[in-house]
């Protein structure tokens, strides 16, 4: 089986109207706006998506909304983020039903798998029939998973693709490329994109960050693999201080939807909560780096009432 991710695939935030409410026309301007910007696939459900935060009934509109606007133009990654295999399996099915082509999927956290289990936890969801991305990041399950863990992870059949957000990412990357011998098997790197050169450099295909920026990423791509590294490298040192301002625990969500605000594409930066409101000190750092980076307008969309 070719997986069907790689390249630039943003993980959408979940815009909500000031009451906490979903705001669906917020999410179809976000969702157009990641295919004006020449992205591979997008992704929904997953960290940066406030998915912790969502009842299964949102999960389903968020997916089925998304998927009717990129059906036949780039594939769906919907993430799973389980505490069991059966809920797991579950939430798979759910996100297939809703139209997605790829699940992302966590291993369970709450209480971590055995190296035997972890196998048969990833067989079963990979049972369902979307492609299985295997989400490595222990920084927020408590699950490490070795290079050698992760290879024979790519042999179960459905499971096509790993991504990599366990620091330092780019060693782990090669590390994980280098035991591979399933030529349908694929390595992405995560953690907002941060590492992105390095993790090209190391041997994944592509990335899958927060969702405000990819005009500003496709383009680094187009560099890299046009040869062109040295104008990869300056276009990304541009962008990097926003990256790493985005992965601040406890307040990533609101900085990435500052920042869809300030570009119009969703009208309001509420978070649910366990996420937080950024304070005003916070607020004016975001601004100075936007200010410096000089955020391009937004290519015109269509308004989807």
């Amino acid at each position: 089986m070719r997986p069907t991710v790689e390249g630039l695939v943003p993980i959408l935030a979940t815009p909500f109207q000031p009451d906490g409410s979903l705001d669906l026309p917020g999410l179809r301007r976000l969702t157009e706006f990641q295919l004006a910007g020449g992205v591979r696939a997008v992704a929904v459900l997953g960290m940066a998506s406030e998915a912790f935060a969502l009842t299964t009934a949102e999960r389903r509109i968020v997916t089925t909304t998304v998927a009717k606007i990129v059906h036949g133009v780039v594939p769906l990654v919907a993430g799973v983020a389980a505490t069991s295999t059966v809920t797991a399996v579950e939430q798979a099915t759910e996100a297939a039903a809703a139209g997605a082509d790829v699940v992302m999927v966590l291993p369970p956290y709450m209480v971590a798998p055995s190296p035997a289990q972890l196998p048969e936890f990833y067989a079963a969801v990979g049972a369902v029939g979307p492609e299985v991305m295997v989400q490595d990041a222990p920084g927020a399950t408590g699950v490490a998973m070795s290079p050698q863990q992760i290879a024979e992870l790519s042999r179960l059949p459905g499971v096509t693709s790993v991504k990599v957000e366990a620091p330092p990412t780019a060693p782990k990357v090669a590390a994980v490329v280098d035991r591979i011998d399933e030529p349908g098997f694929v390595v992405m790197g995560g953690q907002n994109a941060q590492f992105l050169l390095d993790e090209l450099a190391a041997g994944a295909v592509g990335t899958m960050p927060a969702c405000e920026v990819p005009d500003l990423l496709a383009p680094i791509f187009t560099d890299w693999y046009a040869g062109r590294h040295d104008d990869a490298r300056a276009r990304f040192e541009q962008l990097l201080p926003l990256l790493v301002f985005g992965l601040q625990p406890g307040i990533a969500w609101a900085v990435h939807k500052e920042v869809l605000v300030r570009r119009g594409l969703i009208e309001s930066a509420f978070v649910r909560t366990p996420a937080r409101d950024l304070d005003s000190r916070t607020r004016a750092g975001l601004t100075a780096i936007l200010d410096r980076l000089g955020l391009p307008a937004t290519p015109a969309l269509t308004r989807i009432p």
